[in-house]
């Protein structure tokens, strides 16, 4: 499996904690995947880059409000979206 797949697979579970109520076990996993995410955007296009920005911005801010479910829309759709085009 390559790093795109482990990521996209990482975030799908991810979303499906928050989707569960487990938003504890949820934000630990959240962390560790924006960690194995970053190195994926060194080499995407300033406008994928900006994008990855954009969502990241916008699940934190979910975060913030504890949005849980706003979190893992963001998570299984947008993040995955960008991952896999990179």
């Amino acid at each position: 499996m390559t790093l795109p797949e482990h990521v996209v697979d990482e975030a799908r579970e991810c979303a499906k904690l928050f989707r569960l109520g487990r938003d504890i076990e949820g934000a630990l996993q959240m962390v560790e995947l924006i960690d194995r995410s970053l190195p994926l955007m060194d080499g995407a296009s300033v406008e994928r880059q900006a994008e990855w920005e954009r969502v990241l911005g916008a699940i934190l801010a979910c975060q913030e409000r504890q949005d849980w479910l706003g979190v893992a829309d963001w998570l299984q759709v947008e993040l995955v979206e960008i991952v896999s085009h990179v």
